[in-house]
Parts: C-alpha cells; structure tokens; sequence
C-alpha cells in the first residue's frame, strides 16, 4: 500500500529588500538639515523681533538704539544667507522616507533675503514708509518661516516589508493547489484516489464475501 503523496512548499528565494538595514543614517541625513532649518529660522525671528523693538525705541527718542538697528539688520542678512544651502538640503532630501523635502524653505527664504535687503537700502534712503512696511512685511514673513520649520514633516503610509514575500507565498500555495488537485485527479481512475484506502467492494465481491467458508 504505497502512502499518500505530500505536497512540499518549494523553498522561496531570500529578497534582498529584507535584510535588515541600520536606519541611523538615512535618519541623521533628514533630521540634520531640519535641525539647521528650525535652529536658522528661530534666530532669524528672534533678530525680526528685535528689529521691531529697536525700531520703536528709536521712534520713541532713544537714538543710540539707531546703531544696534543698523548692526541687527546687518546680522539678520548674514543669517538669511547662510539659510539658503540649509533650506536646499532640505529641498534635496529632507522629506519623510528619504523624498525630496518641501520647496517653500528655500522659496521663502530667497524672498526673505531679498526683502532684508530691499529693508536695509530704504533704511538708508531714509524713505521712512517703504521702510516700516517692509518691515512689517519682513517679520510676518519671519514668523511664517519658523512656524513652518517647527511643524511635524507629513508621515509616509506604513509599507511591510514582508509584502513581497507575502505575494511569493501565496503565489506558490496557489501553485501546490492546482499540481497537487491534477495529482489527485489522475490516481482517481485507479480508484484509490492516492488516499491509500482499499477500494471498497462491488457488489458482486460481497456476495462472493458471504457465500465463502
């Protein structure tokens, strides 16, 4: 009595997506120009501010505060430009997973070099009402830039990594099914069906069974 056949799953191939990887350092590439960002966008709000409150103190009689005006305008300059390679690294690859980051640092931050330079030449042309408007302009531009340097970047929808492997097995089990149901149905002629049961006797065989000693 030969035994039943057993369908073996064929050994699926090692995917090379699976092997795990050290996240530390696709990670310290995203988050380091991010930090840039957040820490150049903070200081840059911080000296807007302080513009606001040496411009009032100047309008207000205090014209010594004219001077840290000027030298504050100057370092709110320097800070913008060292902002802009920090705005394209995060334009190159500081998105969620390893994408391309968001445009508007680097968009932002261009118009907000050119406006801090636009304030600085109306300053010394003394044309007082392009100046404060300008101003104002330049800060709320400020504020906007670090409000959007401290928001959560966007997280990219979960991916398994087992889904590949996943679609291989079920692939394969699909596979087994259809050989082993052609299997069984070729040893159905035989009778057995491939179950190793004996066939069960017709009915002339029980007859010859009873009349028999």
């Amino acid at each position: 009595m030969s035994s039943p056949p057993v369908a073996r799953t064929p050994r699926l191939p090692r995917l090379p997506g699976l092997a795990p990887a050290s996240p530390s350092a696709p990670a310290r590439a995203v988050r380091v120009p991010r930090l840039l960002l957040r820490a150049t966008t903070t200081a840059s709000a911080v000296l807007g501010l302080a513009q606001t409150v040496l411009a009032g103190s100047f309008l207000n009689g205090h014209y010594e505060a004219l001077r840290a005006h000027e030298l504050t305008a100057m370092a709110l300059g320097g800070l913008l430009i060292a902002q802009l390679p920090v705005a394209a690294l995060v334009r190159r690859g500081g998105g969620a997973g390893g994408a391309r980051g968001p445009w508007w640092p680097l968009g932002a931050t261009a118009l907000l070099l050119a406006a801090s330079g636009a304030q600085m030449g109306t300053g010394y042309e003394r044309a007082v009402g392009v100046h404060v408007t300008l101003g104002v302009l330049l800060v709320s531009g400020l504020l906007f830039g670090l409000v959007g340097a401290w928001r959560r970047a966007p997280v990219p929808p979960a991916t398994s990594e087992a889904e590949p492997l996943a679609e291989s097995e079920s692939e394969s089990e699909s596979g087994t099914g259809s050989g082993a149901g052609s299997g069984t149905g070729g040893t159905d002629d035989g009778g057995d069906g491939g179950s190793g049961r004996l066939p069960r006797p017709t009915a002339a065989g029980a007859d010859a069974v009873e009349v028999a000693p």
